[in-house]
């Protein structure tokens, strides 16, 4: 290594993540040396607490949010409002802060450590799972099933009584994975939707996801 270049990995941090797609705000901060996490359950009012969280998590480690170099969103698959609150949150403060904000899918976080072949069997409701396949060779398309019989070693909240345990914080694995993109362009994040909402719209509608 010659005079002060820095490992590649170490040029995007500190990078800040964070998910509100399920009844929680989670939020990670990578830093060179260590990761300070958050996780709040809450089953509602992730939109006003979510700019507060992470302005803690910066201060409990020192830092502004103009010591950024990167932020990482959980896209979902999850609730349908709480994904488009983070989403909108990382787009909006990216623009602000000149960062790139890196969008990571639940179903890859929750893959992410784990020995491949991995199966991930999330819980999507009305008896059905979100399904993805992870193997050295490459990654599965992701999609909605009703019934799964994995034949692999399988985690996620609907895989069973054999799941394997996550290998770290959701938050975490959301910022580990965007780390390593960081040095190439991304697309702005993005909802990852594999059907629509459960519900009819609240009265106060989410936030909009521009183009």
């Amino acid at each position: 290594m010659v005079g002060d270049e820095k490992p590649k990995a170490q040029e995007e941090l500190p990078l800040l993540a964070f998910d509100t797609s399920g009844p929680y705000c989670a939020a990670s901060l990578l830093l060179p040396d260590r990761v300070i996490q958050r996780l709040e359950p809450m089953e509602k009012g992730q939109a006003e607490r979510l700019i507060p969280l992470l302005e803690g998590l910066l201060a409990e480690a020192g830092l502004d949010w103009s010591d950024l170099k990167a932020l990482a969103v959980g896209t979902g698959p999850g609730n349908f409002t709480g994904v488009r609150i983070a989403v909108a949150a990382a787009r909006g403060l990216a623009l602000g802060l000149g960062i790139p904000a890196i969008g990571v899918t639940r179903l890859e976080a929750l893959a992410h450590g784990l020995p491949r072949p991995v199966m991930v069997i999330e819980d999507a409701r009305r008896g059905q799972a979100y399904v993805q396949l992870f193997t050295p060779a490459g990654t599965g398309e992701a999609h909605l099933a009703d019934r799964v019989a994995p034949a692999c070693p399988a985690t996620g909240s609907a895989a069973g009584d054999k799941a394997l345990p996550p290998a770290m914080p959701l938050a975490e694995a959301i910022a580990r994975i965007a780390a390593s993109r960081a040095a190439t362009p991304q697309p702005r994040p993005a909802p990852f939707y594999l059907r629509g909402a459960d519900a009819a719209p609240p009265s106060d509608p989410p936030p909009v996801i521009l183009p």
